[in-house]
């Protein structure tokens, strides 16, 4: 998907994360949440350190810095994390509000994560159904 370039108009960030939706089914909470508990998923929150400190955290949930994302969750790098085991592995990205999580997810789509999504309102939907935070 080209951003822009050549005689593409240059797109805003409005319609570049519709494009990328677009691209891939999200998930909601209680589902996300499900599918963590079963073993099928793997949670990966992106929020800062503020933030998480601020609001809490997720129980089982992978913390992973933004920046790292795509280091730590490629399957074949050098610098992943243990629980980064394979391209089936269903990842769920959460951000604060389900924004920059979209963004991060189509990243990690790129990378070969076929079923990378992102958490439809982000922690703070997460919160709001009710769902774990310590």
């Amino acid at each position: 998907m080209a951003v822009s370039g050549g005689s593409e108009r240059p797109v805003g960030i409005d319609e570049l994360l519709e494009r990328v939706r677009a691209g891939y089914s999200r998930i909601e909470p209680q589902k996300a949440y499900e599918a963590a508990q079963s073993g099928e998923a793997l949670l990966v929150d992106i929020r800062y350190a503020a933030l998480r400190e601020r609001d809490g955290l997720i129980p089982g949930a992978l913390v992973v810095e933004r920046n790292e994302l795509e280091w730590r969750l490629d399957p074949q790098g050098s610098h992943r994390a243990p629980e980064a085991t394979s391209h089936e592995l269903l990842v769920v990205v959460i951000c604060n509000e389900g924004y920059a999580s979209s963004l991060a997810a189509e990243s990690l789509r790129r990378l070969g994560l076929h079923r990378a999504t992102d958490l439809v309102g982000g922690f703070q939907a997460w919160r709001a159904e009710g769902l774990p935070v310590r």
